[in-house]
């Protein structure tokens, strides 16, 4: 069970740090702001600028859904409701004025929690963080906060980003909304299932093997890891500094490119952070050239898929087709060598283990310590051999402008089934994570979006990539498929869709 005693309910007065329980008033206040809540970011956006909603109206909607729906879900580690209100306010009173700063003006958003916020812990979702309160904003939290979002909280995930399910964490596991017994998806399961279930208008998650793509996969909506070096990841808790990526989770295309427009950029004190110009990220229509060559990477990516997930895809590609896409089978060379994350998640972690092992869960500490014998050698020979396949990559590019792959090869696990091993745990990542991982390793811009449902109701998910900083290429595509089809209207079944 989850121990509420160990949230942050900070000034959450629909509620209260006692829990999230909602009094009769407290639920007709919710029931009559869930149509709110399920607008777009796009949506809310343009009717925050034109002053027929407000921004407190849109946080105080998000905030009663929070409080109604976060105790089945368990996305939020901690709520910062008056802060939230503050700067929906502040939002307020500067659109009256036409001092509008963009489409993130007054929209409530939330926060993966290994991103660092000045003055509300972050955590990672682990006790040995259980306290940690920095002192300085991350770069993308600087970003949103200049473009005048408001920051709802800090959302659940699995511990120290380290695998894909969001199962182990320090909070209790993140529930799928589709289906409450099974898991979220990871380790970005707090964002997926707040954005799927209206608790908050996009999220911000991180990538390092699948981390936002899987979770937006099983959770039905969109999830982007950009280009490597595209978002800054200073201030953010670190798993593997070759492969880390932040990105946004949202329910449609236009609006993740509306955050990556507010947080891309190069950041000088990032030495990850490439000095490239950023695109216009909202100009979405008539961006790739007819026909669009779209390469489908069938060896390794379709192989051994679900029924059901093989059936989505194959409707799938027929969708493409009808938009004017040539496919092509293409080859891929995927590489399954984990040298680099485990040295580099060692690095971060090794003095922290030398002090405190018994703080972390047993599973991650087992992953962690895979990484404790990697000689320099080793790891050096293995960096120089991801970037010989970064290159060697791009010569895919060459025939083809996009690349297609389902997200995952299966459904969302049982949360029940979770191996009770490490070795059984990190089967499992390999597993759920397989079509994911490559692209981390590729460093390409790559988006996950619905593209059909199980027999039971459960989400999958459409995979599409393109060259390094053509993250606009990769959007249109995404957004032309997504006008072509409905998959990404769909809800969660009550209550969490309603």
């Amino acid at each position: 069970m989850t121990d509420l005693s160990r949230r942050t309910f900070v000034g959450a007065s629909l509620g209260g740090a006692a829990g999230l329980m909602l009094g009769p008033e407290a639920r007709a206040e919710a029931g009559s702001t869930d149509k709110l809540a399920f607008l777009s970011l796009q949506e809310a956006s343009t009717q925050i600028k034109s002053r027929k909603l407000s921004p407190v109206d849109l946080t105080r909607a998000c905030l009663a859904r929070i409080e109604a729906r976060n105790r089945a879900l368990n996305a939020f580690i901690t709520v910062t409701a008056e802060s939230a209100l503050t700067a929906a306010t502040q939002a307020e009173s500067e659109i009256q004025r036409g001092k509008w700063r963009g489409p993130l003006h007054g929209i409530p958003i939330a926060l993966k929690d290994l991103i660092d916020t000045a003055g509300v812990r972050t955590t990672a979702a682990s006790a040995l963080f259980e306290d940690r309160i920095p002192e300085q904003d991350a770069a993308v939290v600087e970003r949103l906060k200049a473009a005048g979002a408001v920051l709802l909280g800090k959302l659940n995930m699995q511990e120290f980003a380290y695998g894909g399910t969001s199962v182990p964490s320090y909070y209790g596991r993140v529930c799928n909304p589709w289906d409450t017994a099974r898991v979220a998806g990871g380790s970005s399961g707090g964002p997926a299932a707040a954005v799927a279930a209206g608790l908050c208008y996009a999220a911000l998650g991180s990538d390092t093997g699948g981390s936002i793509r899987e979770p937006a996969a099983f959770c039905g909506i969109v999830g982007l890891k950009p280009t490597f070096g595209r978002v800054s990841t200073r201030g953010v808790l670190p798993l593997s500094w070759s492969m880390d990526h932040i990105g946004p989770m949202t329910r449609t295309v236009r609006d993740s490119a509306i955050v990556l427009a507010a947080i891309a950029g190069y950041d000088p004190q990032d030495a990850g952070s490439a000095d490239h110009p950023v695109g216009s990220y909202l100009e979405l229509s008539g961006r790739h050239r007819a026909p669009l060559r779209v390469g489908v990477a069938r060896e390794f990516f379709f192989a051994s898929l679900d029924p059901e997930v093989q059936t989505a895809m194959d409707e799938a590609l027929r969708v493409l087709v009808s938009l004017g896409a040539q496919l092509k089978d293409v080859p891929l060379e995927v590489s399954t060598d984990r040298t680099v994350i485990r040295a580099e998640a060692y690095a971060y972690h090794a003095g922290f283990i030398a002090k405190t092992p018994d703080l972390y869960f047993p599973e991650t500490l087992a992953k962690l310590r895979t990484g404790a014998d990697i000689d320099a050698p080793t790891y050096i020979l293995a960096r120089r051999e991801l970037e010989r396949l970064r290159r060697s990559t791009l010569n895919v590019f060459s025939s083809v402008d996009l690349l297609v792959t389902p997200t995952t090869p299966l459904l969302a696990p049982v949360a029940a089934d979770y191996p009770s091993t490490a070795e059984g745990a990190m089967a499992l990542d390999a597993s759920i994570l397989r079509n994911t991982r490559p692209f981390n390793m590729y460093a390409l811009p790559t988006i996950s979006i619905p593209c059909g449902m199980s027999s039971a109701g459960l989400p999958i998910g459409l995979q599409l990539a393109g060259p390094p900083w053509e993250e606009q290429r990769v959007l249109a595509l995404a957004q032309a498929f997504q006008q072509a089809t409905d998959w990404h209207t769909r809800r969660p079944p009550a209550p969490f869709g309603s």
